[in-house]
């Protein structure tokens, strides 16, 4: 088999910006190779191809998103859909053969997502979400010394932020404030990644209580702009110490992807989590041991920057990992990775959660 045609041959489904960067990354990855893009209009994806410097005798174009998910020749799509539109074509995606790379939020609760996931697994594709972040090596370093217990110990305060400070035309024209589009708004789109790190951190055990906090900004429309919640953990005493975490997602604040984690023994700290400075590496900061010099004028350690470099960009990473999950089902190597709906799965519950406790006028919602 020809080295073209070995690789996973992924369609994309929707022209929102993201895909441009998916797009890339599709190609960016050795494994997989774009082959066909679909909008509702074929002079949208024409402009795509264009002005993404895509070769139209390479990349199929078409009018429509069925013809993407019903083109033999697609392993895999990409969704960056309004998530109220994720249950239809990803559903559709999968009784048509083909594994599902699907864009964050996944759905507009659960109940939405096990419909996604069921349908996968009964059709044998895989599913995963787009949170890159999981992708790239930092995150797996930062794993092997978050979870050491000789260097930081048992985790008990996790603090996360993901914001943003669009221009007045997204407050009134993007499809993350509008209500029928995307009705989880600065919450589904920033705070899925604040939650899906105080999982990550807490090796995706569910906490015991969810709360937002009294700072929820609504739009016109009804959709979280901006909100605050925080995360319990109240475990039994042979377990250790209670697990605390606070979120921040918004709209309305300056850039910032903050991820602060402290264990009994040390503390964890990084400002780009989300999206590193740059491609090719990236770094955290740990401190272990500190304690105050003489009259609390001083520190007695420093923190220690640790640097990591990238071979690819995160995004190239996590579809080369997708493509490698396909090409194994594809040759019944593998089967479906399960870890990955696992993940999104609990994510999506806690962000349920937060809409729930939101809902409720910030009462505590238990899980």
């Amino acid at each position: 088999m020809a080295e073209t045609e070995a690789r996973v041959r992924f369609g994309i489904i929707g022209c929102a910006n993201i895909a441009r960067k998916l797009a890339r990354a599709i190609n960016l990855a050795p494994n997989s190779v774009l082959h066909a893009i679909g909008s509702r209009s074929i002079e949208k994806a024409k402009r795509f191809v264009t002005v993404n410097g895509l070769d139209p005798q390479r990349v199929k174009i078409y009018g429509s998103y069925d013809q993407v998910v019903e083109d033999p020749s697609v392993d895999a799509v990409y969704m960056p859909l309004p998530t109220s539109l994720h249950v239809h074509w990803a559903v559709m995606a999968a009784r048509n053969g083909k594994h599902v790379l699907l864009e964050k939020p996944t759905a507009l609760d659960v109940g939405e997502l096990d419909r996604i996931v069921g349908a996968c697994e009964s059709n044998g594709v895989q599913f995963m979400d787009g949170s890159m972040w999981l992708h790239h090596p930092r995150t797996a370093k930062m794993k092997d010394m978050f979870f050491d217990s000789k260097l930081l110990g048992d985790v008990n305060y996790i603090y996360s932020t993901s914001t943003t400070s669009p221009s007045p035309e997204f407050f009134e024209s993007d499809i993350r404030v509008k209500g029928n589009l995307d009705a989880l708004g600065a919450l589904g789109d920033l705070g899925w990644y604040c939650l899906g790190a105080v999982l990550w951190a807490k090796s995706y055990q569910l906490p015991t209580v969810v709360t937002a906090l009294p700072d929820v900004t609504k739009n016109s429309d009804g959709v979280i702009i901006s909100c605050s919640a925080s995360i319990q953990y109240k475990e039994p005493a042979a377990a250790g110490a209670t697990t605390n975490a606070i979120i921040h997602c918004s709209f309305l604040s300056d850039t910032s992807m903050d991820l602060a984690m402290t264990g009994s023994g040390g503390s964890l700290n990084l400002d780009d989590f989300i999206i590193p400075h740059r491609e090719s590496s990236a770094s955290f900061e740990f401190t272990k041991g500190a304690k105050f010099v003489d009259l609390h004028i001083g520190w007695n350690v420093k923190p220690e920057k640790v640097v990591v470099n990238c071979e690819l960009p995160q995004e190239a990473l996590m579809v080369k990992e997708f493509a490698r999950l396909v090409a194994g089902i594809r040759t019944s190597v593998l089967l479906p990775d399960r870890k990955w709906p696992e993940i999104s799965r609990k994510t999506q519950m806690l962000v349920d959660a937060v809409k729930k406790s939101v809902d409720l006028g910030c009462e505590p919602v238990y899980l």
